[in-house]
């Protein structure tokens, strides 16, 4: 696999994500770095509200990575005990539930992450494409971590098909990395280049542009001159945005 395109290492990103309303790029931080909320909209449960929950937790991620403050709130009036379930099974962090929000902490944007067609609420939208799958609940007898690498392997914008060739591949490199990953933790430790570093940031700072990401942890762990222990510290980075959990095994034998 070539590399990927060479990003600046001295330039200072920043998140751009494309408002629904619109179709043009904006800031998701507001400027000096003040309180964003994040409001994620699921109307019921099923996998299409997941996928809802699961770009809100990867907006909320970035934000945090580049230092912003985020408060992320969870609005849905059905099935919320289900919701909250079936999130935390794909690692997506906490919500608060809308109720509690009442006049707000004085935020300074607002972002609402929906499901892609039909009425919205106003201010910057993330609108999120649905899932299509066997099953309601794809939560059932999956390696959640797989089911989570799965969604994350198309932008927002493109529909997901959970099958089972989706599905097993997503486990075959969950298996695979974090197999290297525990091989690699014997190395000598290198850090993160700036340049893989700039790379990263570059990809999911670019509306959220997660495959991108994982294109270049692929070319991290294919690349023969590429130290060890930097491959180890670039996944170990880059996993504060994917939530895959990929030192689960560290301790285990080489």
């Amino acid at each position: 696999m070539p590399a990927p395109e060479r990003a600046p290492a001295y330039a200072r990103a920043v998140l751009r994500i494309i408002d629904a309303r619109t179709g043009e790029p904006v800031d998701a931080a507001p400027a000096r770095r003040g309180l964003t909320r994040v409001e994620a909209h699921a109307p019921g449960f099923d996998t299409g509200a997941l996928r809802v929950l699961l770009v809100a937790d990867l907006l909320v991620r970035a934000l945090e990575l580049g230092g912003t403050p985020v408060w992320a709130v969870l609005r849905g009036e059905r099935q919320r005990a289900e919701l909250r379930a079936g999130a935390a099974a794909l690692g997506v962090r906490p919500f608060e539930d809308a109720a509690d929000v009442g006049t707000g902490l004085g935020e300074k944007q607002v972002i609402h992450v929906v499901p892609e067609g039909g009425a919205g609420p106003e201010g910057v939208r993330v609108a999120v494409a649905p899932v299509h799958a066997e099953a309601p609940d794809p939560t059932q007898g999956v390696d959640p971590a797989a089911l989570r690498l799965a969604l994350l392997a198309r932008r927002r914008g493109v529909p997901v098909r959970l099958d089972p060739a989706a599905l097993n591949e997503a486990h075959d490199t969950l298996v695979r990395w974090r197999r290297a990953i525990a091989g690699w933790a014997h190395r000598p430790s290198r850090p993160v280049s700036d340049e893989v570093r700039a790379q990263l940031r570059t990809a999911w700072e670019d509306d959220l542009d997660v495959p991108g990401v994982l294109r270049v942890l692929a070319w991290v762990e294919s690349e023969p001159d590429f130290p060890d222990g930097a491959r180890f510290e670039t996944f170990a980075y880059a996993d504060r945005l994917l939530g895959l959990d990929l030192a689960r095994d560290l301790g285990s034998p080489a």
